[in-house]
């Protein structure tokens, strides 16, 4: 099957012109209290679109095998309750008129009920985990999770041979409709193996999860042009540095975009570790779609800075880590840590949405390592049993969010300002 050009279709999705009439305010019946999905492999077919910037992302139409596959294993979905704005249009124009003006706009939020991963069933989880995991490789490497004949095939994007950017995989059910899970890559940290993403990765961490382009300290080179001395940042700079085309942000909206073009009717949701978690979670939060991470830096600030209007209920977002993890924590900084001597600055520490919190430092005796970071360690060690006798999961909670304040150091104003726009961006 060969898809029809994209840039059309994307572009009537970006800027779609809203209801002339409001839509009725009745919610929509919900789905059953609790569903398995099964995931088949397919065959696969390449469409390549060309985002603004940089190079292509190739996406992989399937067409479904026969059923004589064996069953996957169980992932259990529940219906959530999610708010996505009722036009795109309004949507970007109140993210503008933030940005410019400093200015809030109302936009009108469509409630929908939806399928979501079941975050309470440990083995739920444990799928998604290793789904997540193999965003890092290909079904030929070995550490490709095997998850049963119908997992074995995805549909990849970003590995093409000379990509070094945004990437992951696409799987997707044989249900009707269908749900697809988008995958995404986290970094591929400088201190073990950076890769072919390596410098990409480290830019797109030194813009979303830094106080200031990365401004560490005097030996540091920041990332973009908005420091302005003492403890001082230019806020309208950082949300200009966000604004490239070409950052993982921007691809990650681009993809979502053609996604739904290819599977218009699926239930969609996003799931990534470290920087792919924040990536979805960002994602999650401008097309409110269910989002699961891992061990992801907090991204609380970023979505402040990129003006993404808020949701009247951000739930459908939810992060997992354990607190040995400094980076998910947002206790890997300072120029004197591991992260900072990689040169990554890993400042915040501010989750959106629901945390699923493991305190393997209290509960289970272990010490801060940047190694425990790792999304091995999350399958391995701390999905592969029930937390506690009774216990598979614990609780979905905002508990340590509600009063978390990042960069409390730092001035943010205007003071790069020059004929009402500000300077500097990415370099």
């Amino acid at each position: 099957m060969r898809l029809p050009a994209l840039p059309a279709v994307l572009s009537s999705l970006l800027f779609a012109q809203p209801p002339q009439q409001p839509l009725a305010p009745t919610p929509p019946p919900p789905p059953p209290a609790s569903v398995e999905l099964a995931f088949a492999p397919t065959h696969a077919h390449a469409s390549t679109f060309h985002p603004p910037s940089d190079g292509p992302i190739t996406l992989f139409h399937h067409a479904s095998l026969p059923a004589s596959f064996s069953a996957p294993p169980r992932l259990r979905a529940v219906p959530k309750r999610i708010y996505r704005p009722r036009s795109l249009e309004t949507y970007h124009a109140a993210r503008r008129r933030s940005r410019l003006y400093g200015q809030s706009m109302d936009v009108p939020w469509e409630e929908d009920i939806v399928l979501a991963p079941d975050v309470s069933d440990r083995e739920t989880l444990l799928e998604i985990a290793k789904m997540t995991s193999n965003a890092y490789s290909t079904p030929l490497d070995k550490e490709w999770y095997d998850l049963g004949e119908r997992w074995n095939y995805s549909e990849p994007f970003g590995w093409e041979p000379d990509a070094d950017g945004f990437r992951g995989h696409i799987f997707v059910s044989t249900d009707d409709p269908p749900t697809v899970v988008l995958s995404i890559k986290g970094t591929s940290l400088g201190i073990w193996d950076s890769g072919p993403t390596g410098k990409k990765d480290k830019l797109n961490d030194n813009l979303l999860f830094s106080c200031c382009c990365a401004r560490v300290g005097r030996t540091w080179t920041p990332v973009c042009d908005c420091f302005s001395g003492g403890w001082k940042c230019d806020a309208g700079c950082l949300s200009e540095a966000l604004r490239e085309e070409s950052l993982f942000y921007s691809l990650g909206t681009q993809l979502y975009n053609n996604l739904t073009y290819l599977y218009p009717d699926a239930n969609v949701w996003v799931v990534g570790h470290s920087l792919g978690g924040s990536l979805a979670a960002l994602i999650g939060l401008t097309f409110g779609v269910p989002v699961v991470s891992f061990e992801a830096p907090a991204e609380r600030l970023a979505s402040r800075r990129l003006h993404l209007p808020l949701p009247p209920a951000d739930d459908h977002i939810v992060h997992i880590y354990h607190t040995a993890d400094p980076i998910a924590t947002g206790t890997c900084n300072g120029v004197s840590s591991l992260c900072g001597a990689a040169g990554y600055a890993m400042e915040t520490k501010c989750h959106n949405g629901l945390v699923i919190r493991y305190n393997t430092v209290e509960d289970k005796g272990w010490g801060v390592d940047l190694r425990t970071h790792r999304i091995s360690v999350v399958i391995e060690k701390v999905l592969s049993e029930d937390w506690e006798p009774g216990t598979p999961v614990p609780n979905a909670s905002r508990q340590w969010e509600e009063e978390c304040v990042d960069c409390y150091k730092w001035e943010f104003g205007d003071y790069k300002n020059v004929s009402g726009k500000a300077e500097g961006g990415c370099h």
